[in-house]
């Protein structure tokens, strides 16, 4: 929930990005919603995100991860990119913090994922860190058709499987491979792996 800011007026209010994000997702799913006609239980229905959740997102009282927006997004037709570009952004800097769940694309007992690219960027590339605890795996359906996937091994040792093919890589070994057939990443080191993955379409 955002915190209170002492009263100003709107033209000098400097917002957190996270804080402009969920500002301008909140009011632009109310109204993507009420153009369409929908009540929540119908975008519930049309996205899998719960009405309770998307209540909360559209009074701005919630944070939702990006997995959740990604439905949203896509309950209407729309890419991320859409859904969430901020108007009149023009800020030449912009930080993702190492605690903001916005970012959080995954997170369970083996995996935990998190955007390091914009929200807002076109998919066209993204960015992520993963996360694979102990024995952990990642497997993946195959993604559009020219996908490829590059990936490096900041910590520990993984098992890349793409289709038929498969090899092991060790802290600092990078790897590109297809995307657009099913593959895996394993975690077949003693602890935790984290690696840095960039996929790229065509």
């Amino acid at each position: 929930m955002k915190k209170k800011s002492s009263p100003r007026s709107p033209s000098a209010e400097v917002l957190h990005p996270a804080e402009s994000i969920n500002r301008h997702l909140g009011a632009r799913v109310k109204r993507l919603r009420s153009d369409k006609g929908w009540s929540l239980e119908m975008l519930a229905n049309s996205s899998g995100v719960s009405r309770s959740m998307l209540s909360q997102i559209e009074r701005e009282q919630a944070n939702p991860t990006l997995a959740v927006t990604l439905r949203i997004a896509h309950a209407f037709a729309m890419d991320l990119g859409e859904l969430v570009k901020v108007p009149n952004a023009s800020s030449s800097l912009r930080v993702i913090r190492a605690g903001d769940r916005t970012f959080h694309y995954r997170s369970d007992k083996h995996c935990r994922i998190r955007t390091l690219s914009p929200l807002n960027l076109e998919k066209d590339v993204e960015f992520y860190e993963v996360q694979l605890k102990r024995s952990g795996t990642l497997r993946s359906e195959a993604h559009f058709e020219g996908t490829r996937e590059f990936l490096t091994v900041e910590q520990g040792q993984v098992r890349i499987e793409s289709g038929d093919e498969s090899d092991t890589l060790n802290q600092g070994d990078s790897a590109n491979y297809r995307a657009d057939i099913p593959h895996a990443i394993i975690n077949t080191g003693r602890g935790a792996a984290i690696l840095f993955l960039v996929v790229i379409y065509a």
